[in-house]
């Protein structure tokens, strides 16, 4: 349940590049939200100053926030002011400037029984498949340049979803993506991350986490750490080098 002595202040103005740093004012004090303080050295520093408790944390938050804070802390924010909420895949990409991409290392995804799965399963058709207005963010970021590419480590023989999956891929394609695929099996030695993800321009990482029945509770999760954001971007680039171009790709290879 909500508590209505919070009252939202202000956010980041940049947040939908780098997430949500913002502040709120409440009877006595203030909360802020910014990004926990991880780096050793730093922590070691501000140790030297005051002592830590348990239920402290350090965060940091970027001087952007600064007026937001002055508002809140001279009580001059006006009441009912509301945040964006988390942002969603259409904001994080309308703020990417230059790449887009795409971690998949699932056999399988929630389709639905009345989707396109099922009409291939039985007819061999993918023509019916529904692709809402993917499409056209897809062309719309690429046409301002950003590069949007997709790596999907499968297993060996490939699933039926995954079968599925490759007869529809030369429609991401055409949209602009380009897209790679590599046997499990020759990827066993790369340290690819445990989770489905995106990332954007290499700052911004939404976790995707499918249910083990392979339902989707499109309930996402997001860093911004750039060290993790470097691991994952460093990770990609390999499975990418040594993936298979789509066109390429043979998956009933291994059958």
């Amino acid at each position: 349940m909500s508590d209505d002595r919070v009252e939202f202040v202000g956010g980041d103005p940049e947040s939908d590049k780098q997430e949500c740093p913002a502040v709120w004012r409440a009877p006595g004090g203030l909360y802020i939200r910014g990004k926990a303080v991880t780096d050793p050295d730093v922590a070691g520093r501000l140790g030297e100053d005051v002592g830590k408790g348990e239920d402290e944390a350090d965060v940091w938050i970027p001087d952007r926030l600064f007026p937001a804070i002055r508002e809140a802390v001279d009580d001059a924010h006006d009441s009912g002011r509301k945040g964006p909420g988390p942002h969603d895949f259409k904001t994080l990409l309308a703020a990417t400037e230059r790449s887009l991409i795409r971690f998949e290392t699932r056999d399988a995804y929630d389709v639905g029984e009345a989707s396109s799965f099922q009409q291939w399963r039985e007819t061999g058709d993918v023509s019916g498949n529904d692709w809402g207005d993917f499409a056209d963010m897809v062309r719309e970021a690429v046409g301002r340049g950003v590069r949007w590419r997709r790596v999907r480590i499968i297993s060996r023989p490939a699933s039926e979803y995954m079968r599925w999956e490759h007869a529809v891929t030369d429609a991401n394609v055409s949209f602009g993506e380009d897209i790679r695929w590599l046997w499990r099996d020759e990827a066993a030695d790369l340290l690819i991350p445990a989770a489905d993800c995106w990332v954007f321009d290499n700052r911004v990482i939404r976790w995707n986490f499918q249910r083990g029945d392979d339902s989707n509770p499109r309930v996402y999760s997001y860093s911004s750490d750039p060290r993790i954001a470097r691991d994952i971007a460093g990770a990609f680039e390999v499975a990418w080098n040594r993936a298979t171009p789509h066109a390429e790709f043979d998956i009933g290879s291994g059958l």
